[in-house]
């Protein structure tokens, strides 16, 4: 079995002088060769063995996306180490839980001041043996603990011989966490084969369509998550593609120009975004210009539908290309081939809007657990409504109660030191996803929502909340929305309403209300009677990594909002 840093080694043999990362500082962007990029992987993989970072050890990563951040990562699976990987916006308390679960005796950060959290988060730790930080200089006051030293110390240290560490197939590479939508999240064991049958899975179907070395992708979402660990890191590697890291999504309208990927991996949350402000620019536009975007839509949907268009809709379609699409797609740098969305189910109605404007989504469906990549529609069939079909080397069926049950070298080994969570979640080699899904005759899977947040109403009726929030947050007026009614006569929303919203109310609280009664109204129009939702409360700020309603993956913290709301919810019936 080749390891991961094995497989990245023998793309830098076959490709040295071509660009393998890429970042961005003030004067522009600097591009490493994969000779440059592999000399770095060696020093920084003798410079770890010389500090005695043995196999086995655990190595706390928490930096931005950056070249850095997949040296070190290629370097500590290459000792035997494994990789910890942090997320930038983990707060003292979630790191200090990292700490006690996987006793890392190594932190490796970027600033000084993720560098001050994570060594404040040690505090009462006594396992931290070494840290490396970008700027050691600047933390001369860092209270007593380790010694602090550079980045260079490693990019810079000269490598040895010593060779790569010979991984079996099960060993445990890095460890993952879940996302923790409620209570503490898990360390997901990852192994270099689960991860490798996840690439190998991927590339199966992206070859197929000439994705390739020729590619570029855009690495935006934080490295720390499993879906952005693989699919944006591992597979491009595997793929010999160029990799151009964006360290703040706060910067991803100015790289995306800039870069022109053809490539890029995202979650839900960030089309939701483009769709909220193209509808709000395309507000203050001539009427001539609605109608030409609101033609592209219609065209473009009977396109998705495959009904055929007639010789006028087709000269119109053709000249929307030019004058719509090709406008939409410089916004995304002009050579984005596909989005490949993930992490959280994508509205169809979102899908189909970007596919119509020409922005393609191939939208895929998995779990940490899973390494985690599991289904993904194929270039050339797509159903926006659905996450795709399994991978080769995966196998599914479903329980009594629909769960998706998963089977395959994709799967985790288990979660770090608690025996009674992995063995409550694989079962006879089954991997329990909590997720309540369908298949249709070709086998493309649908996910309906998650078996733990089933609302059960007091008349019997089991409804899955997801489908019912994401067609909520279609309506322009709501930014984000989570449904209740557990164990209640009928359902209810927590609406958090759009910026747009906010703005043309102008405090005007009878206004608000007003226009999400009748966003709620139009929503409910498609529903049928017993998933319809009666009352809503109003929650004023969006959900938040911030205000901790959010995770780091973008998912909504369902019971935390409830549970802030609790009074009014009970008010209400």
């Amino acid at each position: 079995m080749t390891s991961l840093t094995g497989r990245f080694f023998a793309q830098a043999e076959r490709r040295p002088g071509v660009t393998c990362f890429a970042s961005r500082d003030q004067s522009g962007w600097n591009e490493l060769s994969w000779f440059d990029a592999g000399t770095k992987v060696r020093a920084v993989m003798s410079g770890l063995r010389a500090a005695g970072v043995k196999p086995g050890d655990r190595v706390l990563l928490l930096a931005e996306n950056r070249p850095e951040w997949a040296i070190f990562d290629l370097a500590i699976m290459g000792i035997g180490a494994l990789v910890v990987p942090a997320y930038v916006t983990h707060t003292r308390a979630d790191l200090c839980h990292i700490f006690d679960l996987v006793t890392p005796n190594v932190l490796i950060a970027s600033s000084p001041e993720l560098t001050r959290r994570g060594l404040d988060a040690a505090t009462d730790y006594r396992g931290l043996d070494l840290v490396w930080s970008e700027f050691p200089e600047t933390l001369a006051s860092n209270p007593p603990g380790p010694s602090v030293r550079g980045w260079g110390d490693l990019l810079g240290h000269e490598p040895n011989d010593a060779g790569l560490y010979e991984a079996a197939e099960d060993d445990t590479c890095c460890l993952i966490f879940t996302s923790g939508t409620s209570g503490l999240p898990k360390a997901a064991m990852l192994t270099h084969q689960s991860i490798g049958a996840n690439v190998d899975d991927a590339l199966e179907i992206l070859q197929r369509f000439d994705f390739g070395e020729k590619d570029r992708f855009l690495s935006f979402l934080p490295l720390a998550h499993a879906y952005e660990h693989t699919a944006g890191l591992h597979m491009p590697i595997s793929m010999g593609a160029e990799i151009w890291f964006c360290d703040s999504t706060e910067k991803l309208q100015q790289y995306l120009p800039e870069v022109s990927p053809t490539v890029a991996t995202a979650v839900p949350r960030l089309y939701d975004l483009l769709h909220a402000r193209i509808n709000g620019q395309l507000k203050s536009a001539s009427a001539a210009k609605k109608w030409l975007f609101n033609e592209t839509l219609r065209l473009g949907k009977k396109r998705i539908d495959n009904e055929p268009l007639n010789l006028f809709e087709s000269v119109l379609d053709r000249l929307l290309d030019r004058m719509v699409r090709e406008k939409v797609r410089q916004r995304f740098g002009g050579k984005i081939r596909f989005f490949i969305s993930g992490g959280a189910p994508l509205n169809p109605e979102i899908g189909e809007f970007f596919t119509s404007l020409g922005v393609g989504i191939i939208q895929g469906y998995g779990q940490t657990e899973a390494s985690p990549l599991i289904s993904v529609n194929s270039p050339d069939w797509i159903k926006l409504h659905t996450v795709g079909r399994k991978f080769d080397q995966v196998e599914i069926k479903f329980a009594d109660d629909g769960e998706l049950l998963v089977k395959g070298p994709c799967v985790m080994k288990g979660y770090w030191e608690d025996a009674q969570a992995t063995a409550g979640t694989i079962i006879d080699g089954w991997l329990h996803t909590g997720d309540l899904a369908t298949m249709d005759e070709d086998g493309f899977l649908q996910i309906v929502g998650r078996k733990k947040d089933l609302i059960v109403t007091s008349g019997g009726d089991n409804i899955a909340p997801s489908k019912l929030e994401m067609l909520l947050c279609s309506q322009p007026e709501v930014e984000q929305a989570v449904v209740f009614g557990d164990g209640r006569p009928w359902l209810g929303a927590v609406l958090i309403p759009s910026a747009d919203l906010i703005d043309s109310c102008a405090g005007n609280d009878d206004q608000l209300v007003l226009e999400l009664n009748n966003a709620l109204k139009r929503a409910n129009s498609d529903l049928n009677q017993s998933e319809r939702m009666r009352k809503f409360v109003i929650q004023s700020d969006p959900c938040s990594i911030e205000n901790g309603l959010l995770t780091p993956t973008q998912k909504v913290r369902r019971g935390q909002v409830l549970k802030n709301h609790e009074k009014a919810i009970a008010a209400l019936y």
